[in-house]
């Protein structure tokens, strides 16, 4: 970390173990840190397990002595990609439902975390969205559209959700974090203006997502 004044910090972990000396660490070199939390978290820590990874984590950057900025997503377009091995063989998708969220490119989170980068926010906090508000049963609709086929969404229990994830060969800490997600998520409406604000263009759509990666459901 020689040299470096702002870090970019993304948490890929399950629990929020190593965070306050991970802190610790960037505080020994740099001024400042830049965040990438959940949009979950202003419902409350105890929603559901990465929600309450999410608000640790943040309690943990403002109480690090660092300048901080904290940029809130909503759900990822791209989780949608963990349907491309279903729609390889066939045109529906199965997993467990969860709430309808203003579904965000991952492109413009990007874009969002370089301007806060250059131009730096102390103790701001920007929850991005999409622009629009969108049920899994939508994104796999205007993913159809995207592929030229009649996709289907087909919900699946949770505990048949739980047992394939495992079947799949992913941890069960990981599983468990997923299942939590989808079954005590409240569903949101929220949608703002925070990509457009900064970086100076209107955040992107699912449709834009999915047309821009077609290629990764062939």
């Amino acid at each position: 970390m020689q040299d470096v004044d702002t870090v970019f910090l993304i948490w890929p972990f399950l629990t929020a173990d190593g965070a306050v000396a991970t802190l610790g660490e960037i505080a020994r070199h740099a001024r400042r840190v830049l965040y990438l939390s959940s949009s979950a978290v202003r419902f409350g820590a105890d929603t559901d397990p990465i929600t309450r990874l999410h608000a640790e984590l943040e309690a943990a950057v403002r109480q690090s002595g660092l300048e901080w900025t904290i940029l809130r997503a909503d759900t990822f377009a791209s989780n949608a990609l963990g349907w491309a091995g279903q729609l390889r063989t066939g045109d529906i998708v199965r997993g467990p439902d969860n709430a309808a969220t203003a579904v965000i490119d991952p492109a413009d989170i990007a874009a969002a975390a370089v301007h806060v980068l250059h131009e730096p926010q102390p103790g701001a906090l920007h929850t991005l969205t999409g622009p629009e508000v969108l049920t899994r049963a939508d994104q796999v609709a205007i993913l159809g559209a995207a592929l030229g086929r009649a996709l289907t969404f087909a919900p699946t229990p949770f505990d048949e959700a739980r047992a394939q994830l495992r079947a799949d060969g992913r941890p069960d800490a990981l599983v468990e974090a997923l299942i939590g997600s989808a079954q005590n998520r409240p569903a949101s409406d929220l949608v703002t203006d925070a990509v457009q604000d900064l970086t100076g263009r209107p955040a992107r759509s699912f449709r834009a997502w999915a047309d821009r990666n077609a290629a990764a459901f062939a």
